[in-house]
């Protein structure tokens, strides 16, 4: 390989490798289809072989793709972690807390309160689907979320450690029927059409969920919708459209609704702190105690008993399987 290969060629190839579709790539890279296709195209220029069999319908490696794609994997990582040495104590470390009052944003204001120093600069997306892809494109440091609904191809490139287990509720128009109700059991939704970020490719990992819930309980998720941006217009669509949500313990309020646990069983979603692998920066270790004190202090790793969740959690975090 040419010794002056350019790492973002190399990101390109290793995108379109996991994806083996270009559109998927481009936006995995937040770039236009035609730069991607142009990068390949100079890498496979300089390396004098063609990585990809590409048709109308099918992207696939060929044999020298193939051969080229552990190396790339090693090359990208290795260059990450020299970015990463290098600027350890140089710049603001750029933190997605998802919303202001998630799990993240307390995990992040307590790794001010505990070290003055460095500088954190927070960001809100609205799904961990849509921040790792920020993530792999060194536009994101840390965020939070479900990782067992990332793609394997992504979650190979970070790194996590569970933080919480937050109980999962649902949000109801105050005079919804089952709005009286202190705790919902999960059987009474039978029949009930939830909202569930469906449409919205940024929080897949989080329609994921509740596809795994919903399963053979008679719970019908709500048609896809376009991404709603921000609270106050989030706030006004639950309302015009008297949404039933599935929710987390921890949610933005929203007027004329009302928030409820739902039970029998408990269902959690694991929440973890995530980040590039490789990234070596002292407000990452900063996180990584906040969180750890807040666990203790709050009980956010205790599950209570006759809890619930999807297998493919119970294989990423080592939780042990509860009932339901």
């Amino acid at each position: 390989m040419p010794r002056d290969t350019d790492p973002r060629l190399l990101r390109a190839f290793v995108a379109v490798a996991d994806e083996l579709h270009f559109t998927r790539a481009a936006a995995r890279l937040y770039v236009a289809q035609q730069a991607l296709s142009r990068d390949i195209r100079r890498l496979e220029g300089a390396l004098g072989a063609a990585l990809f069999v590409r048709t109308t319908r099918h992207v696939a490696l060929t044999p020298e793709g193939e051969r080229l794609l552990p190396y790339a994997r090693r090359v990208l990582a290795a260059h990450d972690e020299l970015n990463a040495a290098a600027v350890r104590d140089e710049r603001p470390l750029i933190v997605d807390v998802r919303a202001p009052v998630a799990t993240g944003r307390r995990v992040l204001d307590e790794a001010r309160r505990l070290v003055p120093e460095p500088e954190f600069v927070a960001r809100h997306h609205t799904g961990l689907t849509g921040a790792a892809a920020e993530i792999a494109g060194g536009r994101l440091d840390v965020s939070f979320g479900r990782v067992a609904g990332l793609d394997p191809a992504v979650l190979a490139g970070l790194d996590h450690r569970l933080v919480r287990y937050e109980r999962v509720s649902v949000l109801l128009p105050e005079d919804h029927r089952l709005a009286p109700l202190p705790r919902v059991p999960l059987e009474a939704l039978a029949g009930e059409t939830l909202y569930a970020g469906e449409g919205n490719p940024e929080t897949a990992e989080w329609t994921d969920y509740a596809r795994r819930l919903f399963a053979g309980r008679g719970i019908v998720p709500a048609e896809s919708f376009p991404k709603i941006e921000g609270e106050e217009e989030f706030a006004r669509i639950v309302r015009r459209r008297r949404w039933a949500v599935l929710a987390s313990e921890v949610f933005v309020a929203v007027p004329g609704t009302v928030l409820r646990p739902l039970v029998d069983p408990v269902p959690l979603s694991p929440i973890s702190l995530v980040w590039r692998r490789g990234l070596r920066h002292p407000g990452l270790d900063a996180l990584l105690e906040a969180a750890r004190r807040l666990a203790a202090e709050g009980g956010w790793l205790e599950r209570p008993a006759g809890s619930w969740l999807p297998e493919p959690d119970v294989l990423v975090t080592g939780a042990v399987t509860g009932a339901g």
